[in-house]
């Protein structure tokens, strides 16, 4: 139509057919163009007025500070629940089927472990990065142990199938089981063979069962939400080691016929059996590294192999609230305003004066000599004013003989530092265990191997303990290991740092069937 066309200098031939016509058109139009400008003007400043009351309402009144804390402190969490969830190393369809995480998070109780929601408040950040493969494995895992832990319904299948001795194949509702045997040794060895256990069965799809002894339930919560990891006291346990058909059983160690368990031809026989019983009382999780059939799983687990350990030590152990109690309030009144903290594990008792003396000026002359303990000047009473230096360490010791500890606090005590700082030297009172309860004992085992884990700095006399292995294998700490001393006498290296993070670094493990 010409009544589309506002400018007859637009070169269209139609505008020029009529100019008579054309004429009285755009005459005509005038009046709609005028009005239609005003109508634009008019929504164009109510436009920006409303986009002007917007600004203001927000200005005006901004989120309040809690709210923005608390939502600081819901993604901080989340980070730390799941640290690798962000980066996708192939997994962006897998990751929708972790679901969000703070349901995760919530289908724990906070009340009944704390230690679960608070222990990151006591270790440092930490350098290492959880694969986001491992995390999807654990997220499986879990949702596995759900479906197949002790009286569930897929549970009690095939511990019928057990009890009936049916090798018939029970499909997708049997499950498969690794039990772990409880030796009630030491704390530190359970705790690594454990961590084994686990990593076992994560690689093989069984479901980790672990019989409780008479103090795990009293020393770690409950590591997979809304189940359990404890055997039930009802299973046949004892009765059943014949059964090779439906169930085997597997002592692992260092022996020559035991090392069998990491060959190839070992590991496609043990596939078969439903149920696996393991007694192992040591570290054999480097040596599952072994294992042709496991290897490329683990690389995807453990992009960095020495921190095997550490994630799923820290994903498994979570001390309960007593011995969350006894960690914290020891923290708090000892360690806590520190700027440093200073771990020494002592793991020799006392001997004559002679060796007693040589051993704590070799600790001393290591923490002088890379600089992990201040100098002390034996010539001032007081230290220099030029030189005041207000930092505060506290330095931590693990001892069963309470001589080391009183020797090196006193030496501090006694004389002033070189550059000034603040020391005081702390140790887990020395109450005679043999008064206490062997649950008690290790209740305290367990809070000493936290708090050396909590140090920023660890000075070991031994790299033959299994407490001091699990304490910096759960922190991530290097340790200085001492160099033994030659007739008594102390010389440069005075200690020499460990290979890794990783338990048992400095030791020869067994490693394969072969070795």
């Amino acid at each position: 139509m010409k009544r589309g066309k506002k400018n007859p200098d637009a070169g269209d031939p139609l505008s020029n057919s009529d100019t008579r016509t054309g004429s009285s058109e755009m005459n005509a139009t005038k009046p709609g163009l005028s009005s239609m400008k005003s109508m634009g003007l008019l929504l164009a400043v109510l436009m920006v007025a409303s986009v002007m009351f917007s600004l203001s309402v927000v200005l005006k009144d901004p989120p309040s500070d809690g709210v923005v804390e608390a939502d600081a402190a819901s993604r901080l969490l989340q980070i730390r629940l799941h640290p690798g969830i962000d980066s996708d190393d192939g997994l962006s369809e897998k990751k929708e089927q972790l679901g969000d995480i703070n349901l995760v998070a919530s289908s724990f109780d906070k009340e009944s472990c704390l230690s679960r929601y608070e222990a990151s408040l006591y270790r440092k950040e930490s350098p290492f990065k959880q694969s986001s493969y491992l995390d999807y494995r654990l997220q499986r895992y879990e949702d596995l142990h759900r479906r197949c832990g002790p009286f569930t319904r897929s549970y009690n299948l095939t511990l019928d199938k057990l009890n009936s001795g049916d090798q018939s194949d029970g499909g997708d509702s049997v499950c498969r089981y690794a039990i772990w045997l409880n030796s009630n040794g030491e704390l530190g060895n359970r705790m690594l063979s454990l961590a084994s256990a686990f990593l076992y069965a994560l690689l093989t799809n069984r479901v980790l069962l672990v019989e409780p002894g008479v103090d795990m339930a009293d020393l770690f919560c409950e590591p997979f939400p809304n189940t359990s990891w404890f055997l039930p006291l009802e299973f046949p346990l004892k009765s059943r080691f014949n059964e090779q058909s439906l169930l085997a059983y597997r002592h692992v160690d260092s022996s020559d016929q035991q090392k069998l368990f990491f060959c190839e031809e070992s590991q496609v026989l043990l596939d078969e059996p439903p149920w696996l019983i393991m007694k192992a009382d040591s570290f054999f999780l480097p040596s599952l590294f072994s294992i042709s059939s496991f290897k490329r799983e683990l690389e995807k687990l453990f992009p960095e192999k020495e921190t095997a350990f550490y994630f799923l030590g820290q994903y498994l152990f979570h001390p309960t609230n007593v011995v969350w109690g006894l960690i914290t309030r020891y923290y708090g009144t000892y360690l806590a305003r520190a700027d440093q903290r200073i771990g020494i594990y002592i793991g020799v008792s006392e001997s004559g004066n002679d060796q007693f003396q040589y051993l704590v000026d070799q600790i001393l002359a290591c923490g002088t000599r890379y600089k992990l303990l201040p100098e002390v000047d034996k010539q001032r009473h007081l230290p220099s004013s030029q030189v005041l230096n207000q930092k505060s360490k506290a330095v931590f010791v693990s001892s069963s003989s309470p001589g080391y500890f009183e020797s090196i606090r006193d030496i501090y005590w006694e004389n002033p530092t070189v550059m000034g700082e603040i020391i005081s030297v702390q140790k887990l009172s020395h109450k005679d265990y043999q008064k206490t309860s062997r649950n008690m004992e290790y209740k305290r085992a367990w809070a000493e191997i936290y708090l050396l884990s909590c140090t920023g700095v660890l000075v070991v006399t031994s790299s033959w303990s299994s407490l001091m292995d699990v304490a910096h294998g759960l922190g991530g700490l290097t340790p200085w290991v001492l160099n033994k001393t030659e007739n008594g006498t102390v010389h440069e290296p005075y200690c020499v740092r460990a290979r890794s993070i990783e338990p048992c670094s400095q030791a020869t493990l067994f490693q394969s069937c072969k070795d």
